[in-house]
């Protein structure tokens, strides 16, 4: 398909440009409104070229840096070429690419951490500054000017409403049959005059199948024809296949016991290996006509709708694998029927998590004896990713569960230590933790309580006994006995890797390696 059969539009069509002329039209200091959501329906070309002109002044004397936002993370292609030129002041509101990190954890780029929730509302408070240009990838443009959303639609409707100036790329290898996949809710009010939103289960169509846009505000139009970021996931391996099977006999039991209903509730499941293997075991499992509100739709999902397992499917984002998108592509017809992509706002919104009960599954980097949760640093001060959903649904959620393999680093860092050396995720937020060893339900319990079920549960044999002693010892020498800690103590495990290279004392260690 040809750019003029995507771009019908007239007075738009007159606006095709090269990706290179486009990047000249966004100036210095800029804050950028790019789309993209989890590597899917970000645009390819446009920050590449302005990636290459910023490099181009720099070694002509000439400061450029801009402010970037998304909706989530993107690819190389975005976030990495813009990091590599040096181009980014500031980013948010969540990112994965390596370069990047690297620069926000060495001070050479800012970073602000938002739930993804809130990203739309604080722009639109005007609490991030103004928005200067948008930069949008589309499907493809209908006469009238109204937009067809690609494979994501994050924050879009927010930058084109927000945005002075407007950038499209509109994505020929995109699937023309992504049109009416999409439900963009246009109800949100600034308070005091919010209104409910009108949702009341998954597959609910509220608002508009296309994105609103202004012609008088779009400055260029570049054609692509590029495929998103793509990426395989790992087979599932004994760990993350054991994380699943003590996920899903729990929630046997919770049908068993009246608590959930013999189809569940909606499921929410973070992106990842672990998340896949659990949407594995889900397939096989014994639950029927399931539904899923989530963020991001993956192979897992969609293996679930292809089986008959999940019946419908509610995201903002899809991120497949190269075998699972040529599924989707074959068979889009089957899928439209049966998924749903909204604005971030919406699929991620509390009201409606709490609403519609999900059933929320995110990975973690460590979590602590009370079940307070690090989902985005690694030793205290280095940021991995961010933040992203996770708090949007784990606050919300009928269940929030929180799932890593039990240690890290060949088995040199403990994922459960005495005290998180960041707190993304409150005690007051998680109830059920997984490991492979086992799954702590953390309803209902005290700190004590809980620190006793997390050892024994959730922790790797090499590290219980150091555990423990240092729960017993924080109970009788603490301050208080509610929560006992020994601070000095709690977070000299991450100081004592950062040492040693392993979070055991040396007598533990060498006991470890012994037996090894």
């Amino acid at each position: 398909m040809s750019i003029a059969d995507r771009v019908r539009n007239p007075a738009l069509n007159t606006k095709i440009m090269s990706a290179e002329a486009a990047a000249e039209l966004i100036p210095a200091g800029a804050n950028v409104g790019m789309s993209g959501f989890t590597g899917a329906g970000y645009p390819k070309a446009v920050p590449q070229a302005l990636a290459r002109r910023i490099e181009r002044l720099h070694a002509a004397g000439e400061a450029f840096r801009i402010g970037l936002w998304t909706g989530a993370s993107t690819a190389p292609e975005l976030d990495g070429a813009l990091a590599k030129a040096h181009g980014i002041e500031m980013r948010l509101p969540y990112q994965s690419d390596p370069v990047v990190r690297q620069q926000i954890n060495t001070g050479q780029m800012q970073y602000t951490d938002i739930h993804l929730s809130h990203v739309a509302q604080l722009a639109w408070f005007g609490f991030l500054g103004h928005l200067d240009v948008a930069v949008v990838e589309v499907a493809g443009i209908l006469p009238d000017g109204r937009l067809i959303p690609s494979s994501s639609v994050g924050n879009n409707n927010t930058w084109l409403d927000q945005a002075d100036k407007i950038i499209l790329e509109v994505n020929t290898l995109q699937n023309p049959g992504l049109e009416g996949m999409h439900d963009i809710y246009y109800g949100t009010r600034l308070p005091p005059h919010r209104l409910p939103i009108p949702l009341t289960g998954p597959g609910d169509r509220i608002g508009e199948t296309y994105l609103r846009c202004d012609p008088a505000k779009v400055i260029a139009v570049v054609h692509t024809h590029q495929p998103d970021r793509n990426s395989a996931f790992a087979a599932p391996d004994d760990t993350s296949q054991r994380i699943a099977g003590h996920i899903i006999e729990f929630l046997q039991h919770e049908v068993k016991r009246g608590r959930l209903p013999a189809d569940l509730l909606p499921l929410q499941s973070g992106v990842g290996n672990i998340a896949n293997a659990v949407l594995a075991g889900l397939n096989e499992g014994p639950f029927n006509n399931l539904t899923a509100y989530t963020e991001v739709l993956q192979d897992g999902m969609l293996d679930m709708l292809r089986s008959g397992k999940l019946s419908m499917a509610s995201a903002t984002a899809l991120s497949f694998s190269p075998g699972a998108l040529a599924d989707f592509n074959a068979n889009i017809d089957f899928y439209r029927q049966r998924i749903v992509l909204r604005p971030q706002e919406i699929s991620n919104h509390p009201e409606l998590v709490r609403r519609l009960g999900v059933i929320a599954m995110n990975a973690m980097i460590e979590a602590d004896l009370y079940g307070n949760v690090n989902s985005t640093h690694v030793m205290g001060s280095n940021i991995m990713n961010g933040i992203g959903g996770s708090g949007d649904f784990a606050r919300n959620a009928y269940l929030s569960f929180f799932m890593t393999p039990s240690v890290a680093k060949d088995g040199a860092i403990s994922c459960i230590v005495p005290m998180v050396s960041h707190v993304d995720h409150t005690e007051h937020d998680v109830e059920v933790l997984v490991t492979e060893q086992g799954l702590a339900d953390l309803r209902g319990l005290s700190p004590t309580q809980r620190a006793r079920l997390i050892i024994e549960q959730c922790a790797h044999p090499d590290f219980r006994p150091a555990l423990r002693d240092y729960f017993e010892r924080s109970q009788r020498g603490a301050s208080g006995r509610h929560t006992p800690h020994l601070l000095n103590e709690a977070l000299s495990w991450h100081a004592r890797y950062v040492e040693t290279g392993h979070m055991l004392p040396d007598a533990g260690r060498e006991k470890r390696l012994h037996l090894a």
